[in-house]
């Protein structure tokens, strides 16, 4: 009896101590049709303009899927029969380049009960010297549809996809079927960060991030393609040429 005691207890400390550890979320909606929570990291929230944009726009995706939780709630409550909706959402700083340029990866989880959660990713580019968010136009010479530069950059996409997706022996979905909606169009091309570097202050390129089913199956899971900038060095402008160089981290490319 005094070792089920002990071994109570113990189980009654991790748990507090598990609950304790987990982070607050930013905003959250509780009802029975949703839960929903919105995170931002530590590096978002110690810059006042860009943790404000991000929780404005997380909002917003909370009260639009709650409400639309709720409609579909009161349209068939049998499918809510184990639970509520689960969404969450994460903003997270991938990378800041030349003490100006801020990538952040927004990542979207959604379980809406049905045969398995989704997921997206989604990327903002925010400007602190300007304080909004900008896109990567600056730092190309021109970057219109089907223009060279666009054009470079959906070859060397492919090129990234197909070592990745060989690498993770999946081969067989290496078709231009399923590279067909990576277009070399700024709003068609892909979610774009600047991909940190080994030289301080620099970008040592794009990288591309795709969720589940946008270049392959879903059980492949998300990508990311890279584009070293060298790629790229001819479609450079003055402001381009300053913030990339250097090679990719190692741990960079591991952790894709």
């Amino acid at each position: 009896m005094a070792g089920l005691s002990v071994a109570l207890a113990l189980s009654a400390t991790c748990a507090f101590s598990a609950l304790a550890a987990d982070p607050k979320p930013d905003a959250a909606i509780n009802t029975k049709s949703i839960e929903a929570r919105v995170f931002l990291d530590d590096g978002i929230k110690a810059d006042a303009a860009l943790a404000a944009d991000c929780l404005t726009e997380g909002k917003t995706w909370l009260n639009k899927n709650a409400a639309e939780a709720a409609a579909a709630r009161k349209a068939d409550p049998q499918f809510f029969k184990e639970g509520g909706w689960e969404f969450e959402r994460k903003y997270e700083i991938r990378s800041v380049v030349a003490d100006r340029y801020v990538s952040v990866l927004r990542n979207d989880y959604m379980n809406t009960r049905g045969a398995h959660p989704n997921s997206d990713v989604n990327t903002i580019l925010w400007d602190k010297a300007a304080n909004k968010r900008i896109s990567i136009r600056p730092f190309f010479t021109e970057t219109a549809d089907k223009g060279p530069a666009m054009k470079a950059m959906v070859t060397a996409i492919i090129t990234s996809l197909k070592a990745e997706k060989k690498k993770r022996g999946a081969g067989e979905t290496a078709t231009d079927e399923w590279f067909k909606g990576v277009e070399p169009s700024l709003l068609k091309i892909g979610a774009v960060t600047l991909a940190p570097s080994t030289e301080a202050g620099k970008s040592s390129g794009l990288t591309f991030h795709y969720p589940p089913y946008a270049v392959g199956p879903y059980a492949e899971g998300e990508y990311v393609a890279f584009v070293p900038w060298e790629a790229l060095k001819p479609y450079l402008s003055a402001e381009g040429t300053r913030i990339f160089g250097g090679a990719r981290p190692k741990g960079d490319a591991q952790g894709q």
